[in-house]
């Protein structure tokens, strides 16, 4: 083996490393918050999160991220440790599929049909494909399939390039004597876990030995401690990612460290011990690539079933190794990142929180218009600091989302989010501002007019009516409850307008006011100033099943162009919420 074989196998490895990166990222954003949906479903069962784990792990192609995934949502607080440990255990498992793959590559044969099944012979075609798709598809779904597909053949043309490199070698007497060191089985898992940590890929680990196996220079008992140490060798990226994250997240690593130390030394024990005593003739016979793939497979399946009975002790045992001290939960977690449909999704249920904060906000600070209460007081002024919050960390956290590569799906959910909490936040700062009007109205013991009091009522419940749709649609993401934000809010528009010209004509009459006067405009402003928000977020909601909407042309049109639906439900708000003298004058 000259140092051309050595580029070769380096140049091999990128190329494997590179398409799995493509494979995986491309399977992600297919995916996308589909897993978010799935995880709801893991909590009642350790077999739901076993097949969960498993599932996710084979969508995403690596059972480092989803340890990664797991830290960040245990340290935002979305997962509990105990949540985890089923889920790491079947992500084991999930990760045996690209060695099965990998193993077509040592079919031989003359049948055409056989030698199709070598990912040699038809990964070329399917590179193809997804060149075809990628050129030539509108839609970014089949965009993306092509993007797997591009990924999987560079995987497959790495792997080739790296059973050439290493072919040489049944030849070069320096690798039967490195092979000496092989039959150490303590020196396989170290070798195993070693590279696997480097590299961050026990796949590519495990496509290397496949590789050797080639040579027939690789034995079960030389093969089975390294493919051991190289499943421990993937625990190093979540061992990196909890660097900085808090007592339970780092728990999560600790377990999947566990977990994978505990079952190579059972596994290795009950190995090695019987051999010991019926000297199988199997163990140092040469082992095949498709023998390396079943090897693989079983020792993370008789590992998972074997440990998952005693769950509760590996969680335990982590909870002794890192103590508690400070758990102390992080709103969002950068980890999550790393899957961002996943993100995505959570993103949509903290903007969801946000929303119901500012909401309820609102709610309460139009109810101490009428009976004023300090602790009330003290409650919207501290929601409005945690509606801040939200803001502030959505969206530094949505603005790095908007930078990963992601589906025209989930680039119109992070715009929606982004424009949304902005007037969220906003009808939280309109909360405080009405709770100053009740302070002021009730330190200086003024009082409207029962008149005035009967108008704005009206306007009130307009008001809230209008927050309560939108808000509801905004978490359903319904377009068609959306539609009926906009004709609530020219009827709240009208019903502010008239209720300032009323205001007008009592002051010249006399019957109100200066202060009173500031008092209502203020609450006015601020009450129309709430539902020009709701519209905005309505519109966002709606440009989610059209992206290419524009705001100000959508709003211009069913406003002139009279659409029956715009002016169906215009007129039944209208109706809905009749000033009082237009209800005496239509009893007249």
């Amino acid at each position: 083996m000259d140092v051309f074989s050595l580029f070769t196998l380096a140049g091999g490895l990128a190329f494997f490393l590179y398409g799995m990166h493509v494979m995986s990222t491309g399977l992600e954003k297919m995916v996308g918050g589909k897993l978010e949906r799935v995880l709801k479903s893991m909590t009642s069962s350790k077999w739901k999160g076993l097949l969960l784990g498993a599932v996710i792990t084979i969508a995403i192609q690596s059972s480092s991220a989803m340890t990664v995934m797991l830290v960040g949502l245990v340290n935002s607080g979305i997962m509990q440790l105990s949540q985890t440990v089923s889920v790491i255990m079947g992500s084991s498992m999930g990760t045996t599929l690209t060695a099965w793959i990998l193993s077509a590559a040592g079919i031989e044969s003359e049948s055409f049909l056989l030698r199709m099944l070598k990912p040699e012979s038809f990964s070329p075609l399917v590179a193809l494909l997804g060149v075809l798709f990628i050129m030539g598809a509108k839609s970014d779904k089949k965009k993306d399939v092509g993007t797997i597909l591009v990924g999987f053949s560079v995987l497959m043309t790495g792997m080739s390039f790296m059973s050439q490199s290493v072919s040489p070698l049944a030849e070069t007497p320096a690798f039967h004597e490195l092979l000496v060191m092989f039959r150490n089985p303590l020196m396989g898992v170290l070798i195993g876990t070693v590279f696997t940590g480097i590299i961050q890929s026990s796949a590519a680990s495990v496509g290397i030995l496949q590789s050797l196996a080639m040579t027939g220079s690789i034995s079960l008992s030389m093969a089975f401690p390294i493919i051991t140490g190289a499943n421990i060798g993937t625990c190093v990226t979540g061992l990196l990612s909890a660097i900085g994250a808090n007592k339970n997240a780092k728990r999560v690593v600790a377990v999947s460290v566990y977990f994978k130390v505990i079952g190579t030394v059972i596994c290795l024990s009950v190995f090695y011990g019987l051999n010991a005593f019926f000297h199988f003739q199997v163990v140092d016979a040469p082992i095949s690539a498709f023998g390396i793939a079943v090897v693989h497979t079983l020792f993370n399946i008789i590992n998972t079933f074997v440990l998952l009975p005693f769950s509760g002790q590996l969680e335990k045992l982590a909870k002794l190794t890192i103590r508690e001290k400070n758990t102390k939960e992080e709103l969002l977690d950068e980890r999550l990142l790393l899957s961002p449909g996943f993100a995505i999704a959570e993103c949509r249920k903290l903007s969801v929180r946000m929303a119901k904060a500012a909401q309820e906000s609102m709610a309460a600070a139009i109810g101490l218009l009428h009976e004023y209460d300090e602790k009330t007081a003290e409650r919207i002024t501290a929601e409005e600091e945690e509606i801040d919050l939200y803001e502030d960390k959505l969206g530094t956290f949505l603005v790095k989302l908007s930078a990963k590569s992601l589906s025209g799906q989930d680039s119109a959910n992070v715009s929606q989010l982004l424009h949304a909490i902005g007037d969220f936040e906003r009808i939280g700062d309109h909360a405080v501002n009405i709770l100053r009007a009740a302070s002021e109205i009730h330190d200086k013991e003024i009082q409207f007019s029962q008149k005035a009091q009967e108008e704005l009522a009206v306007m009130t419940r307009a008001i809230l009516s209008i927050l309560d749709l939108t808000v509801e649609a905004f978490e359903k993401n319904d377009p068609k409850l959306a539609a009926k934000v906009e004709p609530l809010e020219q009827v709240i528009d009208s019903l502010k307008l008239e209720l300032k010209n009323r205001h007008i004509r009592r002051l010249q009459e006399g019957r109100c006011t200066i202060e009173l006067g500031f008092v209502l405009t203020d609450l006015l402003t601020n009450y129309e100033r709430v539902s020009d928000h709701c519209s905005n977020i309505a519109v966002t909601v709606i440009q989610i099943k059209d992206p290419s909407l524009d705001t100000h042309g959508y709003l211009n049109e069913i406003k002139n162009t009279g659409d029956p639906d715009f002016t169906q439900a215009f007129e039944s708000y209208s109706l809905e919420y009749l000033l009082p003298d237009s209800l005496a004058a239509e009893g007249e």
